[in-house]
């Protein structure tokens, strides 16, 4: 560490120190950077490594060659843990529920709508066929009339059958619904490539500005550790014990101990813990979100799958025609009585809903891998809501390390602070 903070190496030795440390930094980061790119962001993998290689290089360049650039890039590992670090890691929880759990309700949805088409069609086509039952009735009950009245040299119908004209519609019927059913499904699948598109475009928005701003807010640490004294300047250190102790003023530190923190203490401020305790409360919002979506998704596949078991369970239903007809005619006396013969018949149909014809996809259930990977990283994002303070207080610890003299600047400017109170 010393040969790694120092302006300038002392010596060959300590120079190719220096530069193995800042390869193997770049080698792990470039590493992780091509995780990042490739199985989080979605980027193809010869652009993933392309821009890893050229992170790589120009990381490398800038940590053997440029002292505070050392300085900040060794803040930004801590600094991770502050809010930053949470955006990154919410980013990433968001990216794993739209891409496991939101085309998981899409698709019990479409389950869902492929019943409701299954038994709308097949009871329509249903129905239809009982239309030709009618059709058969009229026409054995048309011939029956013929046949009676043909022995009778009487007034005679020209043709005592009726015309259905119903049944030539239903092919018209099914390409209807056909349509109904291809642009339902074309519906769901552009809303399903408009929600991967849009929440992938934002993740790598979200993710690209959370990485810029992380190297912004470690700079922007630096800079006001260089330039203000004042700045984050109200630790018991080493330096300012040792100053304390040298001028006899020991005393300075014990009677400012309420004000004061020891930079390796465990202890929290009153501001510390109310800031911690509101981070932790919109963080619980963010949590509540992801497990509405995820209880969406649940609910989903419960009534999808209710909706195919009951499906597969209706029963048909019996449908009964019966006709029955009598007619007689007299002529003047003495001729007798001419009866008809009686037309008397049943007719039976089945309604039907459901058909193994059917082509219903199965219900898709919740991946119970997504609500336990997600549990883990809130935990981890509830552990960083804790652990900020001390984040902050080691990205001014690696501060102190890299600029010495400066750092003995701040001690000595505390002192005289309390020296006058």
């Amino acid at each position: 560490w010393l040969v790694y903070s120092k302006p300038v190496p002392a010596n060959g030795r300590e120079l190719w120190t220096l530069f193995l440390q800042c390869s193997c930094a770049t080698a792990v980061i470039g590493g992780l950077f091509y995780n990042w790119m490739f199985a989080s962001l979605e980027y193809s993998w010869h652009l993933s490594v392309a821009m890893a290689v050229s992170f790589s290089l120009l990381l490398l360049l800038a940590l053997f060659v440029v002292h505070p650039a050392r300085c900040v890039f060794s803040m930004i590992m801590p600094t991770l843990g502050t809010k930053q670090g949470r955006k990154l890691l919410l980013s990433t929880c968001v990216m794993i529920v739209v891409v496991n759990v939101m085309p998981n309700i899409l698709s019990n949805i479409k389950t869902i709508l492929q019943v409701i088409k299954c038994i709308c069609k097949n009871s329509a086509e249903s129905l239809l066929n009982s239309t030709a039952l009618l059709e058969t009735a009229s026409w054995e009950f048309g011939d029956a009339i013929q046949e009676t009245v043909h022995s009778v040299n009487i007034y005679r119908p020209m043709n005592g059958h009726f015309q259905f004209s119903l049944l030539k519609n239903s092919s018209l019927i099914y390409q209807q619904m056909q349509l109904a059913g291809e642009k339902i499904g074309k519906d769901f699948l552009a809303v399903e490539v408009l929600v991967k598109d849009s929440v992938r475009v934002g993740n790598k928005l979200v993710a690209g500005f959370s990485m810029l701003y992380l190297c912004f807010e470690s700079t922007w640490y630096l800079k006001n550790y260089l330039t203000n004294l004042r700045f984050d300047n109200f630790y018991i250190t080493k330096k300012l014990e040792r100053l304390a102790v040298d001028r006899k003023a020991a005393h300075l530190l014990v009677g400012s101990s309420k004000n004061l923190l020891r930079p390796t203490g465990l202890k929290l401020s009153r501001e510390e813990v109310m800031l911690c305790l509101v981070q932790a409360m919109l963080l619980t919002v963010a949590l509540m979100l992801m497990l509405v979506v995820v209880a969406m998704d649940h609910f989903a596949f419960s009534v999808a799958d209710t909706a195919v078991r009951k499906a597969a369970q209706f029963s048909v239903v019996p449908v009964a025609l019966s006709i029955k007809y009598s007619v007689s005619a007299g002529v003047p006396s003495p001729s007798p009585q001419l009866p008809f013969q009686d037309f008397d018949r049943s007719y039976h149909h089945y309604l039907t809903f459901n058909s193994a014809r059917c082509g219903i996809s199965p219900p898709t259930p919740p991946n119970p891998s997504v609500l336990l990977v997600v549990g883990l990283l809130f935990c981890i994002l509830y552990a960083t809501v804790f652990l900020e303070t001390y984040a902050h207080r080691l990205c001014r610890k690696i501060a102190g390390s890299f600029f010495e003299s400066w750092e003995e600047e701040r001690a000595l400017y505390l002192y005289k602070k309390l020296s006058r109170k």
